[in-house]
Formats: C-alpha cells, sequence, structure tokens
C-alpha cells in the first residue's frame, strides 16, 4: 500500500489536536471572556503531559500493535472534541473544557509516540527518509488549518451567529466529526506492518527501562545541557501565552482590537506560513555552515524579531495587513532560529557520532525537557503582563531572551555537526 495513502493524513492527524490545545483553547477562552491571568496558568499546565510523555512511552511498546494504538487514539481525540463542543455553551464551561482538554492533550502526546514508532515500522529506512518533508509539511499544514481557517471559521460564525460560545460549538463539533473520519480512514488504511506487535517483557525490563534514564542524566554536562534546553525559549515561552490576547483586546486595554478572523489570517496563516518558510530554511543553513559556527546568528534571528511586538503595542496600527506583515517578520526569525535548538536537540540525544542506542528515548527526554521550559514560564506569564501593561511586557519578553544567550555561552557543539557531507 502507498505510503501516500497514509502518512499524510496521519500527520496531520498528529498536528490538529496540538494545536487544539496549545493555541485554539487560548483564543476560545478569549472569547469567552477568560482573563489573561487565568488563560496563561491554566493552558501553560497543558504543555505537561508532553513533558512527562517518556514516562509511559514504553507502554506502547509493552500493549498492542501502535496501529491499534493510532486508531484508538484518534477516537479518543473525536470524543474529547465533541466532549468540547458540548461543554462550552453550558455553565462551568472553563472547569468542564480543562478536564477535556487534559484527556486530549494526554491523548495526543501518547499519539505522537505511536505514530512516530509506526512510522519507523512500516516503512523502509530509505522511505522514511524521503518522506521526512512530506511529515514536517502536513503537520505545518495542520497548524494553518488549526490557527488559521478553524479561527478565521469561529470568527465569522460569532459574527453570523451573535454568539462566541455558539460559533466554538460548531467549530468544536466539525473537528469532532473530521477525526472520526480519520479514525474510521486510518482503521482501514494502515497497512500492518510484520514489525508492529508488542514486545514481549523481559525479566530486566524496569532495570533496562531506568537505566535509559540514568544514561541521559549521566551525560557530560548534563547541567549545560539541561539549561540550554530549558532557557532558549524562555522569553518565547511567555510571548505565545499572549499574542493572541494582545491582537484581541481592544486598543484601550493596549491590545491591537483586530476580530477573530483578522487573528486567523495574520497569526494563523500568514505567520504559520512564514514560521515555515523560515524553518526550512534554517535547516538548509545549518547544513551548509554547521550548529556550531551559526548558533549565535541564529539566535540573533530569533529573538531580536521580538521587537516587532513593542512597536506594535506602542502605535497600534489598524491595518490588517501592516499588523500581518509585523507578525510574519516575527516567526519568520522565530522559525529561522528555532532550527538551531531542533538539531541540538539531535545531537544531545543520537551523540556526536550518532550512535547512542537509547537516541530514541533520549529525543523524547530532549523534546519532555523543551516542553517543560515552554510551560513553566508560560504559567506567569498572563499575570506579569497584567501587572505591567503590554507594552511594559513585550519590554520584558525582549530582556527576558539574555538567559537564553547565557546559556547557549555555556554549551558545547561538536565541530561540523549539523553541516551536511560535501
Amino acid at each position: 500500500m502507498t505510503p501516500w495513502r497514509w502518512i499524510p493524513t496521519l500527520y496531520f492527524g498528529q498536528g490538529l489536536p496540538y494545536v487544539v490545545v496549545m493555541t485554539l483553547a487560548v483564543v476560545l477562552y478569549k472569547n469567552l471572556g477568560v482573563s489573561n491571568t487565568d488563560i496563561a496558568l491554566l493552558t501553560s499546565w497543558l504543555y505537561l503531559p508532553w513533558v512527562i510523555k517518556p514516562l509511559w512511552g514504553p507502554l506502547v511498546d509493552l500493549l498492542g500493535t501502535k496501529r491499534r494504538w493510532i486508531v484508538g487514539l484518534q477516537f479518543t481525540i473525536g470524543a474529547a472534541l465533541a466532549g468540547v463542543a458540548l461543554a462550552v455553551p453550558a455553565p462551568g464551561f472553563l472547569q468542564a473544557t480543562l478536564v477535556i482538554f487534559w484527556l486530549m492533550a494526554f491523548a495526543s502526546a501518547t499519539h505522537d509516540i505511536a505514530a512516530d514508532g509506526y512510522y519507523m515500522l512500516a516503512l523502509p529506512q530509505g522511505t522514511q527518509a524521503a518522506f521526512v518533508g512530506v511529515r514536517s509539511t502536513c503537520y505545518r499544514l495542520a497548524m494553518i488549518a488549526g490557527q488559521g481557517g478553524l479561527v478565521f471559521l469561529a470568527g465569522r460564525l460569532t459574527e453570523n451567529l451573535g454568539s462566541p460560545a455558539q460559533a466554538w460549538t460548531w467549530v468544536f463539533g466539525t473537528m469532532a466529526a473530521f477525526f472520526i473520519a480519520l479514525a474510521a480512514w486510518h482503521l482501514w488504511a494502515l497497512p500492518r506492518p510484520a514489525g508492529d506487535h508488542a514486545v514481549p517483557r523481559g525479566a530486566h525490563f524496569w532495570r533496562d527501562f531506568l537505566q535509559v534514564f540514568k544514561a541521559f542524566f549521566a551525560k557530560p554536562e548534563i547541567g549545560r545541557i539541561l539549561g540550554f534546553l530549558l532557557l532558549y525559549r524562555f522569553a518565547e515561552a511567555q510571548l505565545l501565552k499572549l499574542v493572541t490576547p494582545f491582537m484581541l483586546d481592544p486598543v484601550a486595554a493596549g491590545g491591537l482590537g483586530l476580530k477573530t478572523s483578522d487573528v486567523g489570517i495574520a497569526y494563523g496563516t500568514v505567520g504559520v506560513t512564514a514560521l515555515t518558510v523560515g524553518g526550512l530554511l534554517g535547516g538548509w543553513v545549518i547544513s551548509r555552515g554547521g550548529l556550531q559556527r551559526l548558533l549565535w546568528p541564529l539566535m540573533l534571528c530569533m529573538h531580536v524579531p521580538n521587537t516587532v511586538f513593542v512597536a506594535l503595542a506602542l502605535w497600534q496600527p489598524g491595518s490588517l495587513t501592516l499588523v500581518s506583515a509585523a507578525i510574519a517578520l516575527e516567526q519568520f526569525g522565530y522559525g529561522f532560529g528555532f532550527t538551531a535548538y531542533m538539531v541540538y536537540l539531535l545531537m544531545v540525544a543520537g551523540g556526536v557520532d550518532g550512535q547512542n542506542p537509547h537516541k530514541t528515548a533520549h529525543y523524547a527526554l530532549c523534546t519532555g525537557f523543551m516542553a517543560l521550559g515552554m510551560m513553566l514560564p508560560g504559567m506567569w506569564a498572563g499575570w506579569l503582563q497584567t501587572q505591567l501593561g503590554y507594552l511594559n511586557f513585550f519590554i520584558w519578553a525582549c530582556v527576558a531572551t539574555l538567559p537564553s544567550f547565557a546559556a547557549a555561552a555555556l554549551v558545547r557543539i561538536a565541530p561540523g555537526f549539523g553541516r551536511k557531507a560535501d
């Protein structure tokens, strides 16, 4: 069965629930009148399943096939989306939807483990490499569909129906139907590779399981590594939670006063497209020059565009075109600079020679610390913005890039790592 039948839909389905939990939840709560302090604090906790997913990753190997995990989790996500649709218009929507988003986050994080493992089992190594770009593109398309298309749809429905709650009920109901259909499609379309079976549990399983963690934390200069993993996005973690509220808040409150549908265009479509282009270019640049040589230029490209939000908060332009151009500049820089972080993860997980026998588990641990580095700073960002106002908060976000540079100054990178051989 051709991989084109299932890889695009599998990775589109992997990206969409993450966007729902991390981005659409913020827009939903802002539309329904939740304070910035509560939005940042409560939605930051939703990172936790991605932080701790290495703890239960081995269960995906031990219990059932990865194909079964994928299909079952997609049905679960579809049911969770339906639950959000029912909970939004009800009294106590905040508590109810948060519980459901937690369930969806755990299902999505586990789905990530199963999908990536299945991908390696279902395809020969050469075909895996050939479809890496397809995976990444489909994941980014899910971001555009979620942050762009669905936010735009919610905005237009709000204008037509006169009720944000009804609008979001329709949006989440539509997504629920889509995910149920996606699960049914994969129940038929996913091949059954011979290697996809439960791994027998050996007598020393738990000892070997703990050895994976011991090997990770025994890496040379692990303190510097963890500092870099946790601090590289220290400023961005705070910015991310307040960008959407800033764009939606009225001018009198220091925001830009955009409509929800405009945010879908500026941030969810133009911004994500620029983010994708920046990421692709960043990967190409590193392949030419190596990570050691380009780390600092890439960090500058990532952090300096944070000043865009200072300018937007200072002048509060009413032009959607101008706002979209500013967001595109910031997101391009972020995507360009973030590739340095991802390549560094590969070096830490695989070792300089790529021969670490635990590289899959160690990569999962690295991404767990990456998620922790986003979760903790994001939790206080809403409270801080409420105390400072948008302009001073964005100035602080520029100052908050300094720990990232301090952490980068301490890490050691192998010469030529990341550079493609001529």
